[in-house]
Parts: C-alpha cells; sequence; structure tokens
C-alpha cells in the first residue's frame, strides 16, 4: 500500500510535465550505456527520476551498477550481510516505484 501511494504521488508529478529531462545522472547513464533495446532517453529518464525519489546517491551508484553486472543484484539479494538486506529492500521498493511509473 505505501509502495502504491508513493507511486500515485510521483505519478502525478511526472505525467503533467509530458517529457522527462534526462540528466547525466548515475542511473539514467547505467540505464542508457546498458545497451538494451527498450532503453531509450525517456524511459530511462523516468527511471532516473524514480530512483531520486527513493534512493541515496551511494544507493544510486551502487544500483547502477546492476545494470553491467546483473549477478551483483542477484548477489546482493542473496547476502546474509546486514548492510545488503537493507539495501535491498530499499533498493526493491524503488524498483517497485520505477515500473508503476516507467510502464
Amino acid at each position: 500500500m505505501k509502495t502504491m501511494l508513493k507511486a500515485a504521488l510521483i505519478a502525478a508529478i511526472l505525467i503533467p510535465a509530458g517529457t522527462y529531462v534526462v540528466q547525466a545522472s548515475t542511473i539514467s547513464s547505467a540505464c542508457l550505456k546498458a545497451d538494451r533495446k527498450a532503453a531509450t532517453r525517456q524511459l530511462c529518464g523516468c527511471i532516473q527520476q524514480a530512483a531520486d525519489m527513493t534512493l541515496s546517491k551511494r544507493d544510486q551508484r551502487t544500483a547502477a551498477t546492476f545494470f553491467k553486472e546483473p549477478q551483483k543484484a542477484q548477489d546482493t539479494r542473496q547476502s546474509d550481510n546486514r548492510a545488503k538486506e537493507k539495501f535491498w529492500k530499499r533498493y526493491k521498493e524503488f524498483a517497485d516505484v520505477a515500473v508503476a511509473v516507467c510502464s
């Protein structure tokens, strides 16, 4: 429920803008460099905006590495390290918001 409320708030902020400004930010840059078919400037910019709303800059740097090394995301998710577990919860919330707003 909390994630859906955040997604609705973000959607209310982003959708009226009509276009997404892509900044040279960590997540959007990693998204574009990942060379995936669906990675457009608009989509990567939207994902960056979701990251700006939900992740610290430090978390964004960590999450950006997942685009290049997907195995690192899997290792982080399965880790027993408390700090990585906390990060993964924040990352999951970011991903849920990005999917809700950017899909």
